[in-house]
Formats: structure tokens, C-alpha cells, sequence
């Protein structure tokens, strides 16, 4: 038998290489983190039925990264089908990214709200439920902006941590 569990109000802890370009969490409607369950390589989070929730998504680099989301399987830019290939959110460097909802024109979302998967939007609109509940995120890199290889990381892995015999004088 297992132990007690610990529910967590942080941000989840991504896989390698990922977490260390974005941390990804989820909002309540009064703006605090739910909390959540990491098992192997996935993250469980409790919400209440008829609660809205917000995806919130940092950029913990100097790059600028494109960010793909989708909810239940579905685009929260256009409400269709979910894809890699589909455009996403450009964030800046050190930026924090929060989506509402279902993008429905650039000044109003249709609000995330957890809910009986035979009421989700996607049961709603398409009848496919296969991904209700899932939350996914995909990260891109600017083309030529590679954040594991280039001038600054071949520096740092070339660097002579013991160049001098004594620390020069300031």
C-alpha cells in the first residue's frame, strides 16, 4: 500500500529536456495553481465540475519559443482538431503566456471549465471524446535558434573552470 500523497500547488516538473525551456500550470478562476499529481510522465490535476481553470505557460529561456495548446484535443486558437502543424502562441524570452479559453476572436475565449466529458466542447462540437481531459503542449524553437547547441552553450562547454594557478587581483 502506498503512502499518503502530497498535493502539490506549484509548478508540475516537466520531463528533460522540456523543463528546462517552459513550465506549464493550471489556474483556478481565483488565479491560484491547482493542485496536481505527477505519476511516471504524467500530471493529474483536480479541479471542481463547473470551475473555470486558465493554462499558464512560462518561458524560462533567452529564446523566443512558439507554443502549441490544446485542450480535450482540440486547437485553443481555432476549437479544431489539434495539431503540431497548427501556429501557436510566440512568447518572448522570460516571458509568462495565460490562455482563458478557446480563442473565439482576439478580444473573447470560451472559458475553460472542468465538466462531465459528455459536456465538454469536443463531446459538444465534434462527438470524439477520446482526449476530453487531456491538456497538451507542444514548444518550438525559433528557426536557427537552437537552445541546446550555438556560440554561448559551446563556450560554456568548452570553458576552463581552473584557467590561472590564483584569482587575479580586482
Amino acid at each position: 500500500m502506498a503512502g499518503p500523497v502530497a498535493w502539490q500547488r506549484r509548478w508540475p516538473l516537466l520531463p528533460a529536456p522540456t523543463g528546462t525551456l517552459i513550465s506549464v500550470g493550471l489556474k483556478d478562476q481565483s488565479g491560484r495553481f491547482l493542485p496536481g499529481l505527477i505519476v511516471g510522465d504524467r500530471w493529474f490535476v483536480v479541479g471542481e465540475e463547473g470551475r473555470r481553470y486558465s493554462i499558464v505557460v512560462r518561458n524560462k529561456t533567452n529564446l523566443r519559443l512558439e507554443v502549441v495548446l490544446s485542450v480535450d484535443g482540440l486547437d485553443v486558437l481555432d476549437g479544431g482538431k489539434a495539431s503540431v502543424r497548427k501556429p501557436g502562441y510566440v512568447m518572448a524570452p522570460r516571458s509568462q503566456l495565460k490562455v482563458d479559453g478557446f480563442r473565439q476572436s482576439s478580444e473573447a475565449a470560451a472559458a475553460f471549465r472542468f465538466g462531465p466529458v459528455r459536456e465538454s466542447y469536443a463531446a459538444e462540437k465534434y462527438h470524439h471524446t477520446q482526449n476530453v481531459g487531456v491538456v497538451g503542449v507542444a514548444v518550438f524553437n525559433e528557426v536557427g535558434a537552437n537552445p541546446w547547441t550555438g556560440e554561448e552553450v559551446r563556450k560554456r562547454l568548452n570553458a576552463n573552470p581552473f584557467p590561472g594557478r590564483f584569482a587575479t587581483p580586482p
